[in-house]
């Protein structure tokens, strides 16, 4: 990884797999390169040439694929995530798969990739942002584009957003409880439609799960031992319990996916 232009309006960077920019002041985007079909000289040959403009022939689209970032800082301490991955194949998979469902695995992604940037972000502020060096351990190619951001910062903002008057700059707001932190209902599901659907679906499934469960009790303490057999009342019992059981783990997911969901660092 090797990053070939940095300048105000931000840089480039050259990786194997693609290629990735960075347009000041919060754009992000990475992209695989697309195949060379002609090897490694750059340039087809005329027979392969004549062959794909032949009559007839239909050329397949080549899969592309882009992942776009888009960090706004809103206060000190505090920034709005954007992102987005564009692509021209497997199209179909959103139109069944629910994109709450997706939601979840980037969720956890996210939020633990996040939870670190806080903690690092504290640390850059106590040594200075013209020291981030002595926060942050970048000794592989990998880290090229961390360096190259903290280069363009330092040369263009002086290491940190310009906030003007309306924040004080080198001062970061304490570090919240982890369920403050780590709060995932008014940082995603309630701007999410998807998540915000789901979430109310589920904890309609929890009420009718338990409803289902308290009835059925009822239903058996209801019936006349005489109407009902032993088999039957023991079926019914089973079922009771069954449902709930699934009201507890449904709350204990929705809890978790949709709520809060701690995790283990290597910082507390």
């Amino acid at each position: 990884m090797s990053v070939k232009q940095l300048d105000i309006n931000g840089f480039v960077a050259k990786q194997d797999w693609g290629s990735s920019k960075f347009i000041a002041p919060c754009i992000f985007y990475a992209y695989p390169d697309p195949p060379n079909p002609s090897g490694t000289n750059g340039s087809a040959s005329s027979t392969a040439t004549n062959k794909d403009s032949s009559p007839g022939v239909s050329i397949s689209p080549q899969k592309r694929a882009l992942l776009i970032f888009i960090c706004v800082p809103v206060s000190p301490g505090k920034s709005r995530l954007i992102w987005s991955f564009p692509r021209n194949f497997a199209v179909w998979m959103d139109c069944i798969i629910p994109r709450w469902i997706f939601h979840i695995r980037q969720n956890l992604i996210l939020d633990s990739d996040l939870y670190l940037l806080h903690v690092q972000e504290q640390k850059i502020m106590e040594f200075g942002p013209s020291n981030w060096q002595k926060v942050c351990f970048v000794p592989t190619k990998a880290d090229a584009l961390v360096v190259a951001f903290r280069r363009w910062l330092i040369k263009y903002s002086q290491g940190q957003v310009n906030w003007g008057d309306k924040f004080n700059a080198a001062a970061l707001p304490p570090t919240p409880p982890r369920e403050q932190l780590f709060d995932r209902y008014w940082s995603h599901v309630v701007n999410c439609l998807s998540c915000n659907s789901a979430y109310k679906a589920l904890n309609l499934t929890e009420t009718v799960l338990q409803i289902m469960s308290i009835g059925i009790i009822g239903v058996i303490g209801l019936t006349k031992q005489a109407t009902m057999t032993t088999v039957q009342r023991s079926a019914l019992f089973s079922m009771a319990i069954l449902c709930f059981v699934a009201s507890k783990w449904v709350s204990h997911f929705v809890y978790k996916t949709f709520r809060y969901h701690d995790y283990n660092h290597a910082f507390k």
